[in-house]
């Protein structure tokens, strides 16, 4: 792949010289803003051969330069070695902005490019307003990669197929209905809808158009009158056109959405900032007046009916088995020689396909030993595929799509003798996870606000991570949606009964071992009191924690207490699909201690 970078940066310099851009950002979205994308827009992975979920590529006439979170920061410098594209760690306090960057290197009236289709709207404003103090360009016009990548894949065609009421708990004509009753609220005339989970959840339609999401490449307008999707139609069987036609859903071809915007006829139309492409507002009928504020749609879908927890329950139950049969599996295989780190997920797989509601993985699996722990998002491959022993950590971070719910669960299992230093990293790690997986908060409480519960034994050894400590979880859907995280940053989106949200706090220390335990959370209501309505979150995962590394007086009797109780809920509710050696290996997993 390195070999072809170098030519890939050639042809796109050519193309910058002809079109008149003196640089040209590439982001790593699409024109839906999702986070795992279709391969036909896959240009930054095309352009630099870094194949990670989050990044920026920015091309001048001498230097080419990734910008990337922590998360990447190794995973990048492997993969850009050889290609002449440099590593910009970004977030790390040395690190200068794309725009600061390009600032201090190009002149005034130079012009910057960036696909607008694969750009949102404040992407290109912010970019505009602060090249606009630099007299510097921005140009939101075009796409080069339609010209220079040649063999580009097409935008996928695949089938799509409904999401039944017996797993989705509310019919898609309802939830249309209840979209347009916040239309009055937010006081506008209509919506385009353009990411594909808020799409999938609203028409209770999945597909496989993107890898680990089950949607279906689309958009959608939805007004007080009409409700329209913008799919292609040979997506769509005889079964499908029907449902949507009862539902209440037009239907109509995917690039017709530029024609259709040009020829909306409502005085407003709501558009997300954050997630609408540039594309779309450009090309507006000049007599409607876009209204930039944030999806209702993304609140309604993060609140789960009462039938979507129930498939929740049901999911993790079969992933909790899968996960069972996968650890009684793993240390006596790794005793016996021969395991890699690939072997483990393709045994997992395995196991979890024995259940024919499994319908693939949500997301790759970080399948890591030893030292590969430390790269957050490490993905084992056919180059780097560690040989496990009987000792140190196996990091295993993975997740199962089934028709009841997403799964999303990290176990570090110790394979055999630890350090100690290993056994206490582990025990902060644990124990900040169950600080949080016990907290009591009021109404109101956003994730910013609980975040320190999980850090909070790390900070004591000035020990910390870089990532997120939790992100809500799609119901047949997207692993990471939103808008509710639990992070440092600000994220001010209240915290509600019905939520799903990961609890993973980390550890991660470069050539040595790395740590995450994970577990899938759901918001409940604890109690009332004079201070008011108070919630609580509870585990729906379904998998014993590994107790071995725990260092007992490191951990605090609250948490010890957790932990066994933790356990008493995975033995009660998984027994019963055990017998024999299964059986036996779950009791001494959820032995208390």
């Amino acid at each position: 792949m390195e070999n072809m970078i170098p030519q890939r940066l050639d042809m796109m310099r050519s193309y910058m010289s002809a079109h008149g851009f003196d640089a040209f950002i590439v982001v790593s979205s699409d024109p839906h803003s999702s986070e795992y994308v279709a391969e036909c827009w896959k240009s930054r992975e095309w352009l630099s051969g870094f194949d990670g979920s989050a990044g920026t590529v920015v091309v001048t006439a001498g230097e080419a330069l990734l910008w990337t979170d922590s998360r990447y920061w190794l995973a990048a410098e492997k993969s850009l070695a050889g290609t002449g594209i440099g590593l910009m760690k970004d977030g790390a306090p040395e690190t200068p902005t794309i725009t600061a960057w390009l600032c201090e290197n190009l002149k005034e009236g130079d012009v910057v490019g960036v696909d607008g289709k694969v750009c949102s709207i404040a992407e290109v404003k912010a970019w505009s307003e602060e090249f606009s103090s630099c007299g510097i360009k921005v140009d939101a016009s075009t796409d080069p990669f339609a010209e220079i990548w040649e063999g580009r894949p097409q935008v996928p065609t695949g089938k799509a197929f409904m999401l039944p009421v017996e797993y989705s708990g509310e019919s898609a004509a309802s939830k249309i209905s209840r979209l347009r009753a916040e239309f009055e609220r937010l006081g506008v005339d209509g919506m385009l809808v353009t990411m594909l989970d808020e799409i999938a959840w609203l028409t209770n339609l999945r597909g496989n158009d993107v890898e680990y999401n089950p949607v279906v490449v689309s958009y959608m307008i939805v007004t007080a009158e009409t409700a329209t999707l913008y799919v292609n139609k040979e997506k769509l069987t005889l079964e499908v056109e029907s449902y949507l036609a009862g539902e209440g859903i037009s239907i109509a071809d995917y690039d017709s959405i530029w024609s259709a915007l040009e020829s909306y006829d409502k005085e407003t139309l709501l558009m997300q900032p954050n997630r609408c492409n540039r594309a779309a507002v450009e090309c507006m009928n000049n007599a409607c007046y876009a209204v930039f504020k944030e999806s209702p749609l993304a609140m309604m879908k993060a609140v789960k009916n009462e039938t979507e927890i129930a498939g929740f329950e049901t999911a993790m139950l079969s992933e909790g088995i899968a996960m069972v049969k996968l650890l009684n599996w793993l240390k006596p295989a790794v005793a016996a020689g021969g395991v890699h780190e690939l072997d483990v997920d393709a045994k997992l797989t395995e196991f979890r396909a024995e259940d024919d509601s499994f319908k693939g993985l949500s997301f790759a699996t970080i399948s890591a030993y030893g030292e590969n722990a430390a790269i957050v998002h490490y993905e084992p491959n056919e180059k780097e595929n560690a040989l496990l022993a009987p000792e140190g950590f196996l990091l295993l971070d993975c997740g199962g799509q089934y028709l009841g719910g997403t799964t999303d669960i990290t176990r570090t299992i110790a394979l055999g003798e630890l350090t100690r230093e290993q056994k206490e990293d582990y025990t902060r790690v644990l124990r900040g996870h169950i600080s949080l997986a016990m907290a009591k908060f009021p109404k109101g409480t956003c994730g910013t606000q609980l975040d320190v519960l999980a850090r909070q034994w790390l900070w004591q050894s000035c020990d910390n991570y870089l990532h997120g400590t939790g992100h809500g979880v799609g119901h047949f859907l997207n692993v990471h949606e939103g808008p509710h995280q639990i992070r440092m940053n600000n994220m001010p989106a209240h915290l509600l009964p019905g939520m799903t949200v990961t609890n993973e706090p980390g550890l991660y220390k470069a050539g040595r071992h790395g740590i995450r335990i994970e577990n899938t959370m759901i918001v409940k209501e604890y109690g009332e009191s004079e201070f008011g309505t108070f919630f609580e979150l509870s585990p729906l995962t379904l998998c014993p924690i590994d107790t071995t590394p725990i260092i007992p007086e490191l951990l605090g009797d609250d948490a010890r207490a957790y932990i066994n109780d933790y356990h008493v809920i995975v033995y009660g509710k998984l027994s019963p699909y055990f017998s024999g050696e299964l059986l036996e290996f779950l009791a001494k997993a959820c032995a208390p201690i």
